[in-house]
């Protein structure tokens, strides 16, 4: 078979992912970035102790990771050391206990106890058994498969009684957690998963309590910062023979013969190709940002509604007050004051605050930790372009006048200056609106509404926290490798059931899945 070039769009996760796999896989693979680092929303800005991640802190379902570095033929120890958290995270309510949770669930049922008293730690464990079953139901047909399998996921649920409420149409996480803790701060907390995705917990489906279940499983940092693994996985990806270039944007994607044939760079340089994966929003397809042949590859239901916004602080500063771990949250006095305003497309004054105290790895004599901030927001408004000057202000106020509340204090106090709001997400990911989840997860069907790899123009691919199986850098990784999957397959154009060729031998779809379920 001629060796005819892939171009990949966009050096996100799943770009990566995408792009590694294909190279691993033989292909001659060029991979166009805009910006002028890999990583996507996997990103770092500078601060006077050094990068600071504004994006994920954290690394869940470590085996998908392992899964990606041996299609490469390495592993992820020889590129980076991980450092397994023992503390999950700390959790503070105002004038409340403060509570820790564990990687070992047992010393979670304990200090839940401790916290909140016998009764609420009966609660949680079995809860924490439910959502474990719940995972194992749903690992393989929702989260490891190509496409949502709902009739096997349901299936292999139903065969566990004390999981069929969770599969009532309209039985929203909130819901589920009402009946599950007597507490509201437990029902505050663990609905706090359903953010994860970019929802709201009255909104988004019971089932979506199974996210508990993969942090569970295990967290991982990476001394320096997590943004260092987009690093690490483009040079795995040039190790292998590919191509990236970084500051070039694709300007259109060329169709004929109703199929993807080049891409356009600004300039009008072509890169001829028989298949693109796009690992950017799915949003910026319909939005014609990549010319009108790709504006009818996706469903509109395939990018709207939208998810959550945020509103990310990244700076260096000593802090005082109460002690930190890496996962800290403040919790607003009810979900209401959150969810309330966020449901009708506003800010909160009073939301909850996750704030990530990064200090491994650091020579500052002078004690500063870097933080990263996180507040939940609403996307733009259909129309907006950007959020406000007073929006920020007002940020920064109310967000400084609670933590000290708490007694927490930080010196020097970060200023607008350091703030990524809605806006600045939207322009950084062009199409997205500023919601950096992809679609919204609020109802039932919504697993089945995302985009999964293949698009209508024969092709073109996704991958992406916008695409199947979802947000969250495991999932982008996932989407990564069903792309890549797609492409292979329909390079031979194959019946799906038939062998596919992948580094290390010949897998089916299944091997593949079962290999990832091992790990």
């Amino acid at each position: 078979m001629a060796r005819e070039k892939i171009v990949v769009i966009g050096a996100g996760i799943g770009g990566l992912a995408a792009a590694i796999r294909l190279a691993a896989a033989g292909m001659d693979i060029t991979l166009c970035e805009a910006h002028a680092t890999p990583g996507g929303k996997l990103r770092a800005l500078p601060s006077a102790a050094g990068p600071v991640d504004a994006g994920p802190t954290v690394l869940t379902l470590r085996g998908v990771f392992d899964d990606l570095f041996a299609a490469a033929g390495t592993t992820l120890e020889q590129h980076l050391a991980l450092r397994p958290l023992t503390c999950l995270a700390r959790h503070w309510w105002q004038d409340g206990p403060q509570l820790d949770l564990f990687a070992d669930p047992e010393a979670s049922a304990d200090a839940i106890g401790q916290a909140f008293g016998a009764r609420a730690s009966a609660e949680f464990r079995r809860f924490d058994a439910r959502m474990a079953r719940l995972y194992a139901a749903f690992e393989g047909p929702m989260m490891l498969a190509q496409q949502p399998q709902l009739s096997r996921a349901t299936a292999t649920a139903l065969r566990d009684p004390a999981l069929w409420p969770l599969l009532l149409p309209g039985r929203s996480l909130a819901g589920l957690l009402r009946a599950q803790f007597t507490d509201p701060r437990l029902r505050q907390l663990f609905g706090r998963y359903s953010t994860y995705v970019g929802g709201i917990p009255a909104r988004v489906p019971a089932v979506l309590g199974l996210i508990w279940r993969a942090e569970a499983a295990g967290v991982w940092t990476i001394p320096g910062g997590l943004h260092r693994l987009a690093g690490v996985l483009a040079g795995v990806f040039e190790g292998l023979g590919g191509t990236l270039r970084l500051n070039t944007p694709v300007q259109r994607i060329e169709v004929q013969s109703s199929r993807v044939a080049a891409v356009i760079l600004p300039g009008g340089a072509r890169i001829g190709c028989a298949q693109v994966v796009f690992n950017g929003d799915p949003g910026a397809l319909s939005a014609g940002l990549l010319g009108a042949p790709a504006q009818a590859a996706l469903p509109a239901s395939a990018h709207a509604p939208r998810s959550l916004s945020a509103r990310v602080w990244t700076f260096a500063a000593r802090a005082s007050g109460p002690p930190l771990q890496h996962h800290n949250l403040f919790f607003a006095r009810a979900e209401g004051e959150e969810f309330t305003p966020l449901a009708q497309g506003r800010s909160p004054d009073q939301p909850t605050i996750y704030i990530c105290a990064d200090g491994q790895g650091l020579a500052d004599p002078g004690g500063l930790t870097r933080f990263q901030f996180i507040l939940n927001a609403p996307p733009l408004r259909p129309g907006a372009e950007t959020t406000s000057d007073h929006e920020a202000q007002s940020c920064l106020t109310n967000t400084f006048a609670r933590l000290d509340r708490f007694g927490l204090r930080l010196d020097p106090q970060p200023g607008v200056e350091n703030l990524t709001l809605p806006g600045d997400f939207a322009a950084l990911f062009p199409g997205s609106g500023g919601a950096i989840y992809g679609r919204s997860p609020h109802g039932t069907m919504a697993p089945f509404l995302r985009p999964t790899a293949r698009t209508r123009l024969p092709g073109l691919y996704l991958a992406g926290g916008g695409a199947h199986p979802g947000a969250g850098l495991p999932m982008a990784a996932l989407s990564g490798r069903n792309a890549a999957a797609a492409v292979l397959e329909d390079r031979i154009s194959a019946p799906r059931s038939r062998p596919m060729a992948m580094p290390g031998g010949i897998w089916t779809r299944s091997a593949i899945a079962g290999r990832a379920r091992s790990r």
